[in-house]
């Protein structure tokens, strides 16, 4: 008996990456206006999907530049050195060398959604991962650069193994025993860094908003502690919160 299109779509919708070609060899005769459309959607998809590796393939070129030499290569990236509010996050991301995971970027070229879904796939595929905090208090008692810094140390420091080799975006960390490669746009360049890149973010956003829960005056869920005009507005008129940052708001109050 034919199966119906209604049937035949919500199969799609359940087959994986790698069931795409098996999919289409199934449906390609078929010869119903529906299935076709959904064959072509998947013949789009699969297309999609080889560009991605193409692309990957290319984000992978300092990983096996550096492999030959180097056993445990670690990607490491901050979020939130810019904001008024909240601390700075570092990464530290460590693959297999046989890594198979797609759609990792600059963490500011991916959807809100994109990054949370890509953050479970990072943990779940890396060696491991660290991640290292520095509070507010500390950016103001030792600047920013130099919290970043601490949190990027702490964030390899959490690491489950030692890295012998840091792929850093764009910064040489002081005090680390090993060697670094800094890259400009490492971020967009290497997908050590990239998943470094998303940890990070998707870590900070998520503490930004827990503390929009104990200080909802602040809206600190939507604009993160950036220092958009609205939250410039909120500053002016409820005053510093425990979270802000002295030394970046002496302009604002």
């Amino acid at each position: 008996m034919e199966k119906k299109i209604s049937e035949i779509k919500e199969e799609y919708l359940s087959v994986p990456e790698d069931g795409i070609p098996d999919f289409i060899d199934k449906y390609i005769k078929d010869g119903r206006p529906g299935v076709s459309k959904l064959v072509n959607v998947a013949m789009k998809r699969m297309e999609a999907e080889r560009k991605e590796r193409e692309r990957m393939e290319v984000m992978w070129r300092y990983e096996r530049e550096y492999r030959p030499s180097f056993n445990v290569i670690c990607g490491i990236d901050e979020a939130g050195r810019g904001p008024l509010a909240g601390p700075v996050v570092a990464a530290a991301v460590v693959f297999p060398e046989d890594s198979d995971i797609l759609y990792v970027n600059d963490s500011k070229k991916l959807t809100e959604k994109k990054r949370e879904e890509l953050y479970e796939v990072i943990f779940e595929k890396a060696v491991s991962v660290g991640i290292g905090v520095a509070s507010p208090e500390k950016i103001d008692e030792i600047n920013i650069l130099q919290a970043t810094y601490e949190a990027m140390r702490d964030a390899i420091d959490a690491l489950s193994v030692t890295p012998d080799l840091t792929l850093n975006d764009a910064v040489t960390i002081p005090g680390l025993p090993f060697k670094q490669v800094p890259i400009i746009k490492g971020d967009a360049k290497s997908a050590s860094i990239a998943a470094a890149s998303i940890i990070a973010k998707v870590t900070r956003d998520r503490l930004m908003v827990e503390y929009d829960k104990i200080m909802p005056e602040y809206d600190f869920a939507k604009h993160k502690g950036y220092g958009t005009k609205e939250h410039i507005d909120l500053l002016k008129k409820y005053g510093p919160s425990p979270i802000h940052r002295r030394s970046f708001i002496k302009n604002f109050v």
